[in-house]
């Protein structure tokens, strides 16, 4: 019968209202709705292999997600305070800058390092707002907000123009078919070192703006909360 395929569905929906084991949950969902399917086991671990390659950079994301949160809630951001606390003249712009370049760099390999979620909310964010606050006074909460910005803001445009650096990236390979329809037949490789430059200036111009931003911040709100 066609609605047994649906069992699946029903264990899922059991095992989490009994707070069961959430991997255990899916793994005999999935291992019984393929049986009842007529699914024998190498093609179901075929299908269970192929889904899961062809969705590899989703699993990555969700296994960082899961580990930054765990070290976050072990002391992952207080950590990070901490280091901030021992640098007398860094400031929260700096530490946005830097971040920008290792972003470019790991970028420029097509090394997804860094994002949100996964390195400005537990690593970045606490290190900037760790610098404001050493005086001992606690950060503005509109300071705050600008520093959020400024660290997305810097994240978006290191790993937009970084990511392109990479030979193998589906916007480099877009730009040259693109480029071949106009009748211009140019190699990877150079479309490349055409866009160093590009990256290395707009890098530069937003570490500079950022780091002068912070400033008149830091100018503005110095002596803590208003």
């Amino acid at each position: 019968m066609e609605i047994l395929k649906l069992l699946g569905i029903l264990i899922v929906v059991v095992g989490f209202i009994l707070k069961l084991d959430s991997i255990l949950i899916i793994m005999v969902a999935a291992i019984v709705t393929a049986l009842v399917s007529g699914i024998d086991v190498v093609t179901f671990l075929q299908t269970l292999g192929s889904s899961f390659v062809s969705n590899r950079s989703m699993c990555t994301f969700i296994i960082v997600l899961v580990l930054t949160g765990t070290l976050e809630r072990n002391g992952l951001k207080q950590a990070a305070a901490d280091l901030m606390a021992k640098f007398k003249n860094a400031s929260a712009g700096l530490i946005i800058g830097i971040y920008g370049i290792i972003r470019l760099i790991f970028g420029a390999f097509n090394i997804s390092v860094g994002g949100a979620a996964s390195f400005i909310r537990p690593i970045v964010m606490p290190m900037a707002q760790a610098i404001v606050e050493k005086d001992g006074h606690p950060i503005a909460e509109e300071y705050l907000e600008q520093l959020k910005g400024m660290s997305s803001a810097m994240d978006n445009v290191a790993w937009f123009f970084g990511q392109v650096l990479f030979v193998g990236t589906s916007g480099m390979l877009l730009v040259q078919s693109t480029l071949a329809d106009l009748g211009y037949q140019v190699e990877l490789i150079d479309l490349a070192s055409v866009q160093i430059p590009v990256a290395l200036i707009a890098t530069a111009c937003a570490i500079v703006y950022y780091f002068l931003k912070d400033k008149k911040l830091a100018k503005k709100y110095a002596g803590g909360a208003k």
